[in-house]
């Protein structure tokens, strides 16, 4: 009995690996161009947002201590 779980569990994973290269060969992959650039947006999108979220931090707190007197 354990052998044919066993093999059931081998022929799974190779299944898995088959089939998971064949949806790999289908991707439309990014030329190095395509993803050094997509890179730069993100990293760029990433520092605005950092330095949007910290100044908009800043003045909240500011704004509060007034508020609040603290």
């Amino acid at each position: 009995m354990s052998d044919k779980r066993e093999s059931k569990k081998k022929n799974a994973i190779q299944r898995y690996i088959r089939e998971t290269g064949g949806e790999l060969r289908k991707v439309s992959w990014p030329s190095r161009q395509e993803a050094t650039n997509l890179t730069l947006i993100v990293l760029a999108v990433m520092a605005f947002m950092g330095i949007f979220l910290g100044l908009t931090d800043v003045i909240v707190s500011r704004l509060l201590n007034m508020v609040l007197g603290i």
